[in-house]
């Protein structure tokens, strides 16, 4: 297998073939085979992801701190150590991704992480939690935004909400099954001179591992290649073009051009795209971390198919049962009704991440600043679980109003962020309404267009060179 393949090639093979190829392709024929392939195995994969990061939580209730001899503090330190490689290493990994077949870079990741989850089973002291949780936090770390920018690039912007729905309720499963699944492996306790609590993490790594195996065959790459052999040529080349309609101009392939990656560091939408993230990771952490502590001391997710003009109004109202759930919880003094406001939290906070995903993904084109502005988001965003995994303290016990009001705070700043966005989104649009973002084009004659705004041969120059910068690009609310 080749352990690369630039996409300046994939770019080649599209252009000598896109215009000798009649499309007569069945359109929803196509999407199935591409939803057959693609989404079911990324849930899979991250149902997996997810379960093994938060399998921490159920070893605790397995006596994991009494066996190994550590305090609830560095029971903490280790969750929080977890979150800086994994967050610092998310958009760099996005990059190699686009520069590496994503059967050969995702896989290789679960194999590494699944080798590392194994090990966890092993450690009996302070030093090999550390140890292992710091290097589960860099092999993991290319994962989420990994399958995210992948779903992203198969897909049009009206159609990824979906299907980035249905790939993320997998981390719903994986909650909710995570503590049966623990209770029943801790019943091997004994087995082997292993406790409970060590054959967690044994048999969910080494379920890692195969899948990780298989994953090398069945994960397809980007559109952009020949590779793609599920596909008939007629149809790869369709799919590419369907995405270019839809203003992911980048869909053929470009090279890699430090120019793409500055883009995303300046732009603005990266940077609120930051907020918006941090509003439900902390939150997401906060559940999967300490659900099985909080539920132990007191005791479906929704897939939505919409419109991406309802962007807004979705992550709004989300967003806003979110705070009424942790405004329950603060006020709470009975365990059934904080029951409740744990399922009114989980039930709005989930959905509030595909939907954001999306409509982030939605309004970044080139496929390289589309990769670092959703490692930068998604990365900012998961830093955040290392304040998350410090917040649910033994002291507060059983009420916890220190850890429910920060996630408040979290989700508030996930509301305004989402407002600012849209606001600002919508001004973009009427600006290249009226055109004051048009370029100048040579040969065609705009009295509204300005040299700051670039000079161009042709408009697909412009098209390539500015992404959604472009004057003809439009953000969807």
């Amino acid at each position: 297998m080749s352990l690369s393949h630039s996409s300046d090639d994939d770019a080649n093979d599209y252009k000598e073939g896109r215009d000798e190829i009649e499309y007569s392709v069945d359109e929803k024929a196509v999407l199935r085979k591409i939803d057959l392939r693609v989404i079911p195995w990324l849930a899979l994969l991250y149902l997996l992801n997810f379960l093994d990061r938060g399998s921490i939580g159920n070893a605790k209730l397995y006596n994991l701190e009494g066996d190994i001899g550590i305090t609830d503090r560095q029971y903490l330190i280790a969750l929080t150590v977890f979150f800086f490689p994994y967050s610092l290493l998310e958009p760099a990994s996005n990059v190699i991704l686009r520069r590496i077949r994503p059967s050969i870079w995702l896989s290789s990741m679960m194999f590494v992480w699944g080798l590392v989850m194994t090990f966890h089973g092993f450690i009996t002291n302070y030093g090999g939690l550390i140890t292992v949780r710091v290097l589960l936090g860099a092999a993991e770390a290319g994962m989420y935004p990994g399958i995210v920018y992948f779903i992203t690039s198969w897909y049009k912007r009206s159609e990824m909400g979906a299907r980035v729905a249905i790939f993320f309720s997998s981390a719903t499963i994986a909650g909710a099954f995570s503590g049966l699944l623990a209770a029943a492996i801790s019943n091997m306790d004994g087995v082997g001179g292993k406790t409970g609590w060590q054959w967690i993490f044994i048999l969910e790594g080494l379920a890692t591992i195969i899948i990780a195996v298989i994953s090398y065959w069945v994960i397809p790459d980007f559109p952009s290649s020949p590779r793609v052999k599920f596909l008939t040529e007629e149809e790869r080349l369709f799919v590419i073009r369907r995405l270019e309609d839809d203003m992911k101009l980048s869909a053929a392939g470009e090279s890699l051009k430090k120019a793409y990656i500055w883009q995303s560091l300046t732009d603005w939408k990266t940077w609120i795209a930051m907020g918006i993230y941090m509003g439900f990771d902390g939150p997401l952490y906060a559940f999967s971390l300490f659900t099985p502590t909080i539920i132990n001391q007191v005791c479906s997710s929704t897939v939505f198919t919409h419109h991406p003009s309802e962007d807004i109004l979705l992550a709004c109202s989300l967003f806003g049962v979110g705070l009424v759930a942790y405004i329950i919880l603060i006020a709470s003094r009975s365990p059934a009704l904080s029951y409740f406001a744990v399922y009114l939290a989980v039930s709005a906070i989930y959905p509030t991440i595909p939907n954001s995903v999306a409509w982030v993904a939605s309004n970044v084109e080139g496929s390289y600043k589309r990769g670092v502005t959703l490692g930068m988001a998604i990365g900012f965003g998961n830093i955040n679980g290392a304040v998350t995994a410090n917040i649910y303290r033994s002291q507060d016990k059983p009420w916890y109003r220190l850890g429910h009001a920060i996630v408040l705070a979290y989700i508030a700043a996930g509301f305004l962020c989402s407002v600012l966005f849209a606001i600002l989104l919508k001004r973009e649009n009427a600006r290249r309404d009226r055109g004051e973002r048009d370029e100048v084009i040579e040969g065609v004659d705009n009295k509204r267009a300005h040299e700051r705004n670039g000079t161009f041969q042709s408009v697909e120059e412009a098209k390539i060179a500015k992404g959604d910068t472009w004057s003809g690009f439009r953000y969807t609310l």
